[in-house]
């Protein structure tokens, strides 16, 4: 085992001796290939180096002549811009002169003008003078001709003129008279042609009733012996229904008749219809006039509401309020001059609507203004104003068209006509009011009346006589003719219609016609 042990220490000895050996041998052969391509690569890098020198030489030949071509074409193009501000530089010279030779050409001219400005200067100085001094003679030749025509005519200047004056004034105030008057006729002829034919249309078209009723209720008895039965005893009954109805119950020696008598005509009304019911039952006492009494006053509220309805419904208008349909109804009651107002405004109401129709405005409108033009009447027993005041006032409160509120204000002129509509409902109001027997007045009135349209008349100067003709509804005034010329005429005319408008109460309307007549007489002997 000691032998195997130093072999294998001798072969491990003599391996690392080998091992160093080889690992110088190797070192000096990288070494020495090391050398050899450090040699091949300075060879290389010469070679590179040299190759690079030559490119480098014939880079910088062929840049040397490249920037040699540059430096001739910019040369050229130079000379070339050189040449072209050379030819614009003599084309901008020869502009100025010809300039220059224009503006001492437009000098020169001015230069005439000014002179010749300067000529017609001090001619128009020369001309000035002279007309001044012609002016002076013309003023001193004029004041020599007035000064003498003013001795010839014993006038002065002043005076004259003042007479001239008023002689143009007078002249151009005749024929603006004329003309006025001329313009007048002919728009009166044609309008009153046109509003015919729509009246005459209208009026056609509605065939109504005469309106006229009498204001007086009476109730028939079927005896005498009831007027006892009425009045009761000691008077009971009588007194228990004047003082449930609120009316006067007359009764007198009229055989078989009892007369109500009441400013309201539905109080009228509801006592005429108690009455009449109390007789055909025969129980007549207070309680059962009470009963009467209310349960007809209900009928007569009910009966109010669908007389309006119908009157609205038969006309077409829709949306009127629940108060303004029962006053509506209670014109049924109610009565204008003898005629009744619930069927003249309806009438009122067509005729309108008829007229709007034809002229091509709101018919609806109109009809709505004609139906309540009259409704303040049915107020005018409880309230304080006008039958116009009291229907302006309904109207305003329950929200009715300003256009039906200016036609109910408007129909007797209390206010100016805003719209063709108001001028519609009061020709329609005068329709219905004009038809032969649709009202009625008492003798002393119609008497009245007729009197004092003479009476009016006959209190402007130069009025000769006056007859009031055709029942009142036209008055003729004849006129001294020397007093009053045809001019004056017709104004005349026209402030007479104007006082009798605002002084007088009449239904329908007059016609006022001034007569001048002018006559030459003399005798042959």
């Amino acid at each position: 085992m000691t032998i195997d042990l130093g072999l294998l220490l001798a072969v491990i000895g003599s391996a690392v001796i080998a091992g160093a050996a080889f690992f110088v041998v190797g070192r000096r052969i990288e070494r020495r290939v090391a050398e050899v391509a450090g040699q091949s690569v300075k060879q290389q890098a010469e070679r590179i180096l040299s190759e690079a020198r030559r490119d480098a030489e014939a880079g910088r030949a062929a840049s040397v002549i490249a920037a040699k071509e540059e430096i001739i074409k910019a040369r050229e193009g130079w000379e070339t811009e050189a040449q072209r501000r050379r030819q614009e530089a003599e084309r901008h010279e020869k502009r100025m002169e010809e300039r220059e030779t224009l503006v001492d050409r437009k000098l020169n001219a001015l230069d005439e003008r000014d002179k010749d400005l300067q000529r017609r200067e001090q001619a128009v100085v020369d001309r000035d003078k002279a007309l001044a001094k012609r002016d002076e003679e013309v003023a001193r030749a004029m004041g020599e001709h007035r000064a003498r025509l003013e001795q010839l005519a014993g006038l002065s200047a002043q005076e004259a003129k003042e007479q001239l004056k008023q002689a143009v004034t007078d002249e151009a105030r005749s024929e603006a008279s004329a003309l006025v008057r001329d313009i007048k006729e002919e728009a009166k002829k044609n309008g009153d042609r046109e509003a015919k034919k729509i009246v005459a249309m209208a009026i056609q078209r509605i065939a109504a009733e005469t309106t006229a009723e009498t204001t007086v209720s009476s109730v028939t008895l079927p005896n005498d012996e009831m007027k006892g039965r009425i009045i009761g005893r000691e008077g009971r009954n009588i007194r228990a229904f004047e003082t449930a109805t609120g009316v006067d119950v007359i009764i007198d020696d009229t055989p078989d008749t009892v007369v109500i008598s009441c400013f309201d005509p539905v109080r009228r009304e509801v006592a005429r219809q108690s009455l009449e019911q109390l007789i055909s039952d025969g129980r007549i006492h207070p309680g059962r006039i009470e009963e009467v009494v209310n349960k007809v006053r209900a009928q007569i509220e009910v009966e109010l509401v669908q007389a309006g309805e119908q009157a609205a419904y038969e006309l077409g208008i829709h949306g009127l309020h629940a108060e303004l349909i029962k006053l509506v109804g209670r014109m049924k009651y109610r009565t204008s001059y003898g005629q009744n107002i619930y069927y003249h405004s309806k009438e009122v109401a067509w005729l309108a609507g008829m007229m709007a129709a034809e002229l091509k405005i709101d018919v609806h409108l109109a009809k709505r203004g004609g139906l309540l033009h009259d409704v303040g009447k049915v107020m005018t027993h409880d309230h304080e104003g006008t039958h116009v005041e009291l229907g302006v006032e309904m109207a305003t409160k329950y929200g009715e068209h300003p256009v039906v509120i200016n036609a109910i204000a408007a129909h007797h002129d209390d206010v100016p006509h805003e719209t063709p509509i108001s001028v519609i409902v009061q020709a329609a109001d005068r329709v219905s009011g004009a038809r032969p027997g649709a009202r009625r007045e008492a003798f002393e009135t119609y008497v009245k009346r007729l009197t004092k349209l003479e009476e009016i008349a006959t209190s402007y100067p130069g009025v000769e006589r006056s007859f009031a003709i055709q029942a009142g509804r036209e008055l003729r005034i004849v006129v001294v003719p020397e007093a009053i010329d045809d001019v004056k005429a017709q104004q005349l005319s026209e402030q007479i219609a104007r006082r009798i408008e605002t002084e007088l109460q009449y239904p329908g309307q007059i016609r006022v016609v001034v007569i001048r007549e002018t006559r030459a007489v003399d005798v042959a002997r």
